[in-house]
């Protein structure tokens, strides 16, 4: 934990009354963060929320897709750029803007979760995050390395992001870069040296277990490993069609949500599936996932 000391904005000393607010501020800060920390064994302290992505309603304009998931009891939505054709996010950017966004949400009794933007990069869409109310912008990574070279090119992949970073601070949102195959971003190893050395707390990973699943590694300790740094998460399993989501395909989820709720993650658990179903066979899907996870949370919580 990085320690700061208090002072004024221009840099002198702070009077007593001043020391004194900051430092009861200082004191209210670690004896939460160390109640955080003592209840870190008690899933029951922690909330699962529910997302999902609005490129599972492809066909259907922004209104109708957020009107589908908010019909279905999700409490938050990503919105897709133009990833497999996805019209939704350009459109928002086009004919909506922040404002006719925020309207949408607002008369779905939605909130924004993320922008995912791997059609287009983040910096096309920083603003309208931003003036959106801000979340998380989610993208891909880099070409894969050598083992032996990971760490040094990790750190040149951080340094290349730090234009982005300062328009997530500017923004006042987030930048989650996801694991994918055949990327840098792939291994746990290298979920590790993102971890150890990333120094921004607006920079962190969205974890697709598909892909960890993929290599044959273990999701919960992907989990553990990014710890604070987690900041979305696919409720996603390697399989094919509509298996690929919960309660469908035969992963058990229920040691997924107690490696989050472990570190006490902070974002929505979102299920997710690529391909191309009709929207009521969409939200059938997502209605079975939706109860899955749901009774997965409750035995988590009963056994902890």
């Amino acid at each position: 934990m990085r320690s700061v000391l208090p002072t004024r904005e221009n840099g002198s000393p702070p009077n007593r009354r001043t020391f004194l607010r900051q430092l009861t501020a200082a004191a209210c800060a670690t004896a939460i963060a160390s109640r955080h920390s003592a209840a870190g064994d008690d899933p029951a302290a922690w909330t699962m929320r529910l997302s999902t992505s609005s490129i599972h309603y492809l066909h259907l304009p922004v209104e109708q897709a957020c009107e589908q998931i908010a019909k279905l009891g999700f409490e938050a939505v990503d919105v897709w750029s133009a990833h497999q054709g996805c019209p939704h996010l350009d459109d928002v950017a086009k004919r909506l803007g922040a404002d006719g966004l925020r309207k949408v949400l607002d008369a779905q009794q939605l909130k924004l979760f993320a922008f995912s933007v791997y059609a287009g990069g983040y910096a096309r869409y920083a603003q309208l995050l931003g003036e959106a109310g801000g979340g998380v912008a989610v993208q891909g990574s880099a070409g894969p390395c050598p083992p032996e070279e990971l760490t040094a090119r990790m750190k040149v992949f951080l340094d290349g992001l730090k234009p982005q970073v300062e328009l997530a601070e500017k923004y006042n949102s987030y930048l989650a870069i996801e694991n994918h195959g055949h990327a840098l971003l792939n291994t746990v190893d290298s979920l590790k040296a993102f971890v150890d050395l990333n120094q921004s707390p607006r920079l962190g990973i969205a974890l697709a277990p598909y892909h960890v699943q993929a290599i044959k590694a273990s999701v919960e300790d992907a989990i553990a490993i990014c710890g604070d740094q987690l900041f979305f998460f696919y409720a996603w399993q390697h399989a094919g069609g509509v298996a690929q989501l919960p309660g469908h395909g035969p992963t058990d989820f229920c040691p997924w949500l107690a490696a989050l709720a472990k570190i006490r993650y902070r974002g929505y658990v979102n299920p997710f599936m690529h391909g191309d179903l009709e929207p009521e066979a969409m939200s059938a899907a997502l209605a079975k996932s939706r109860d899955y996870l749901q009774q997965c949370w409750t035995e988590v919580k009963d056994e902890g």
